[in-house]
């Protein structure tokens, strides 16, 4: 009989506000591992740690500002490519900037935690969402899914440096 698996601790890995993993203060550098850790990177709600899996193996990673990356925008369908392969609908209200650097954040993986937890924008991404802005009657907005929608005031609200939890 399995009394499951053994207790979380941190093995030295981090996840950057840039997308970069580091293990004791060394950046990773092998480009599969990278992609692998990003792909495995998840949340475990009863215990409010972010983990990788790497075959058998699974470990807590210390995450810097969010555990997930928006990859893609589809404004057609209003949903983002995250970096764990998952796809998601925006949710234009949990936008905010970084106080890191000022890039664009938003709440995904709603269905895990209350309020959901931080993704943060490629450039690439950040920069779709931002040319399809416009005026519109004095004010900003952007059409997703069809329908023209009020894009929120940035200044408004910053996340707490928590990553992703309120």
């Amino acid at each position: 009989m399995s009394a499951g698996p053994p207790p979380l601790r941190p093995f030295g890995l981090v996840l950057h506000h840039d997308g970069c993993f580091s293990h004791e203060g060394e950046p990773i550098l092998h480009r599969k591992l990278r992609e692998h850790f990003e792909r495995s990177v998840g949340y475990l709600p009863d215990e409010k740690k972010f983990i990788v899996h790497l075959q058998d193996f699974r470990g807590e990673v210390e995450v810097e500002e969010a555990g997930f990356f928006v990859r893609e925008i589809d404004l057609d369908l209003g949903e983002v490519l995250l970096s764990d392969g998952t796809r998601e609908s925006l949710e234009l209200s949990s936008l905010a900037n970084s106080s890191i650097d000022g890039a664009l954040l938003c709440r995904v993986k709603r269905g895990l935690v209350a309020g959901g937890l931080l993704a943060r924008f490629s450039h690439s991404a950040q920069a779709d969402l931002l040319q399809a802005v416009e005026w519109d009657a004095e004010a900003l907005a952007i059409v997703i899914g069809g329908k023209q929608l009020s894009f929120p005031d940035l200044d408004a609200d910053q996340p707490d440096g928590d990553p992703g939890l309120d």
